[in-house]
């Protein structure tokens, strides 16, 4: 088996590991102790490099469990690691089924069904006491297709019913089936995404996954499993160990045996209470009693009898069995210092180590490279673009593994593979908004009524369409591949529009005046744009050492959109014509980030920074992100609100006149022309759609030959409308950063020890 990994492959070639791979085999129970940071994980693909043999992780709890999931990702890929969750939003509270760990359970059956498969399995005490829908009942639910079987439409359909899935126009999660003509789509329980058939008469003529928010094909295959939820088929005779899918050569590593089954019994009594608790003064009827869904502490520790049991981290339970001793030390704390850094690198180099520096982004590498070049010459570490929790030092195999996060105290996420949900569903889904009688406007047909979705037969095959009405009752159909060409028609509210006539010109003279009034609108553009290249402004130099500094030491991980916005910024700042530029992005999304960093680029070159907020509150906070990122560096931040003194404000002034303030922050007070700055390069507007008319219009002089940065949630239509028409600058920031959580909102009774249980859960 080949691993893309030179970590793992430097672990998996060595003697000492070789060895503990040894032991694992000879003894049915082995002890490693000393492990520090992700070298677990790094032995873990070590060890399956050399045997690839099943192997399941069980971490404490279900963070634990998805953060050396993520290690794995790296170190081994996508294809050999999985991720086995329990089936509930939170532990033991059976009434609150996460659809999404629901997914991903059935998709681990799917694979251990297969039984010539090996991978490694990684997953926590809750979701292994959950008992699991057994073998011949899961076989009993999968339904195989392969190319070149015979395939009838209704039977197929009414055996989908059978397993509880929903016909629907498109899929767009888990449960659901689509049937247009020669295709069907599919969206089964046991994989990411949905599979489309593809059909030459009664014959399977194709099978792909398909991504359902592009419509894109993401892999071709010649069979598929369709498995329904399995959650809903469990009864008193089919359900059954989680354990009971595995072959009797598997591997179990535990981490810290001893609180898994604690935390497994207490659970399990808490659980057990409330379920008493529910179910007697009420008389509520549940089919099965927490006996029947869970394992108790005692049968987890018969399977980690059973099988060959690897014990590692703090706390161990067996006794008398087979030790080994790793020498490692986790990753010492340098709270931003480059120079420890550089000091630390350079004696680890000095005593014989093998330095390496992990990070996701080639970008942060290259950083780091700069860094470390700049502060002390002649120091050698490996890159590696992989995202590891914690870094290590390990002194048996003389290798030391720093993560990026670490060094710079950066904010680290684990990730789990994105599930397709209702919230996450496809723009086709928007076809089904649309209600019989609402207005469209089809691109080559004009202003239309929509009627709904109906079968025609085109040569001899029925096919789904789309049935508009145009004026006079003209009726037209059309196709679902013609779908992007269909938008829901938006007016002046309240006013009804004319509908357009088929066959007529009047529609395609609407489009041709359109046509005309946009050349009429470039041509303005396209002046004004010569106007403002015409203008003198100042190209700041590239990037210095520090500004590479400063983005390293950002808590988080940029998002592309951030990325992008932030180089095209700072390329517009290089430039010798002023910058205008809209940055446009929700709320949460690393807008001031790029503020941080426009504004130290431009004091790096000596020049000033205006910030212009709308309200005191926010100048408050600007002002201490500000200090918060620029603290180290050799910048003066100062404020001017309400909330300053007379005597505050004119000091600061003062000091803005002599140059003494590099970045100004403040509201509508900085607009006033009695303040005079030495040399302003950069103002940065927050919420421009706050300000006045006066105070746009004072903007308007000020951005003559001042680069000019806007930061908008919500751009003004003016704005908004210039920007997209190419009168300014435009960049959006759409993706959210890594783990963003939607918000959800749920009422109860109050109860303090509910109130007590929901803060703890989210700390």
């Amino acid at each position: 088996m080949e691993i893309n990994n030179k970590l793992v492959s430097l672990y998996a070639t060595d003697s000492f590991v070789q060895f503990i791979d040894f032991k694992i085999n000879e003894n049915p129970k082995v002890q490693i102790k000393g492990l520090a940071g992700s070298l677990d994980a790094v032995l873990v693909s070590a060890h399956f490099q050399n045997q690839p043999k099943t192997m399941v992780i069980v971490l404490n709890d279900k963070e634990d469990a998805a953060y050396f999931y993520n290690d794995l990702l790296y170190l081994l890929g996508e294809d050999s690691v999985f991720f086995f969750p329990m089936s509930y939003k939170k532990n033991y509270q059976y009434e609150e089924i996460d659809n999404a760990n629901v997914l991903q359970r059935s998709e681990v059956l799917n694979v251990l069904n297969q039984a010539n498969k090996n991978a490694v399995y990684v997953t926590y005490p809750e979701a292994l006491s959950e008992k699991v829908i057994n073998r011949k009942s899961l076989i009993a639910n999968t339904l195989q297709i392969k190319i070149g079987d015979k395939f009838d439409l209704d039977f197929i359909s009414d055996l989908l019913h059978s397993y509880d899935f929903e016909r629907s126009d498109f899929v767009y999660e888990p449960g659901q089936f689509s049937v247009r003509g020669g295709i069907v789509d599919i969206f089964s329980y046991a994989t990411e995404f949905p599979c489309r058939i593809e059909l030459f008469g009664d014959e399977v003529d194709g099978l792909r996954y398909f991504n359902p928010a592009t419509q894109l094909s993401e892999q071709q295959v010649s069979s598929i499993n369709i498995i329904p939820d399995v959650q809903n088929k469990l009864t008193q005779e089919t359900r059954e160990s989680f354990f009971n899918f595995f072959k009797p050569d598997t591997i179990i590593w535990v981490k810290d045996v001893e609180f898994c089954l604690e935390n497994i019994q207490n659970a399990f009594l808490r659980v057990k209470n409330d379920f008493e608790a529910i179910t007697k003064p009420s008389g509520v009827e549940v089919i099965l009693p927490p006996e029947a869904l869970f394992e108790t502490d005692t049968d987890l520790l018969a399977v980690f009898e059973k099988f060959k049991t690897v014990e590692f981290g703090s706390r161990f339970y067996f006794k008398n069995i087979e030790k080994i001793e790793f020498e490692a030390k986790p990753q010492p704390s340098f709270n931003k210092d480059v120079k420890l850094l550089a000091q630390t690198l350079e004696q680890l180099q000095n005593d014989g180590f093998s330095n390496f520096i992990t990070a996701d982004s080639l970008k942060q590498l290259n950083r780091i490279q700069i860094i470390i070049e700049e502060a002390e010459a002649g120091i050698q570490f490996q890159p590696i673009q992989i995202s590891l929790r914690e870094g290590f030092i390990d002194n048996q195999l003389k290798i030391s593994c720093f993560t990026d996060h670490q060094i710079f105290d950066r904010f680290h996420k684990y990730r789990v593979r994105d599930k397709f949900s209702k919230s996450k569903a496809m723009t086709l889904k928007e076809l089904k908004t649309l209600q019989p009688g609402d207005y469209v406007t089809h691109i080559d047909y004009g202003i239309g009524r929509f009627v709904g979705l109906e079968k025609v037969v085109v040569n001899d095959q029925p096919q789904e369409v789309i049935c508009l009405i145009y004026r006079d009752n003209d009726k037209l159909h059309v196709s679902i591949h013609g779908l992007h060409k269909i938008a829901k028609y938006t007016g002046k509210e309240g006013s009804i529009p004319m509908m357009s006539k088929l066959g007529s010109p009047d529609w395609d003279n609407k489009k041709s005046k359109a046509k005309r009034q946009v050349k009429d609108i470039a041509k303005e553009l396209i002046a004004l744009y010569a106007k403002r290249r015409e203008a003198k402004g100042f190209a700041y130099a590239a990037d210095t050492f520090m500004q590479v500094e400063l983005e390293s030491s950002f808590i988080y991980e940029d998002t592309p959109d951030q990325a992008k916005a932030t180089n095209d910024v700072k390329n517009d700042m290089e430039q010798l014509y002023p910058m205008d530029r809209l940055v446009c992005g929700d709320v949460g999304f690393g807008k001031t980030e790029i503020a941080v960093r426009a504004a130290f680029k431009a004091v790096a070159d000596s020049k000033q920074v205006a910030i212009l907020v709308p309200t005191t509150i926010l100048a408050m906070q600007h002002t201490k992100t500000f200090i918060d990122r620029l603290g180290k560096f050799p910048v003066n931040i100062a404020e001017i609100s309400r909330f300053k003194t007379a005597k505050e404000i004119k000091e600061t002034l003062e000091a803005v006149k002599k140059g003494k303030i590099d970045i100004l922050i403040g509201t509508h007070r900085i607009l006033n022309k009695a303040i005079e700055f030495k040399d302003l390069g950069l103002m940065i507007i927050d919420e421009e759609q706050k300000f006045g008319v006066k105070a746009k219009d004072h903007l308007k002089e000020i951005k003559l030959n001042v680069d000019v940065l806007t930061l908008t949630a919500t751009p003004i239509p003016r704005t908004l409308h210039f920007s997209l028409m190419g009168a300014r600058d435009l960049s959006v920031i759409a993706t959210p950063p890594p783990n963003r959580q939607p918000i959800t909102t749920e009422m109860h009774v109050f109860q303090e020890e509910f109130i007590r249980d929901a803060i703890r859960f989210e700390l």
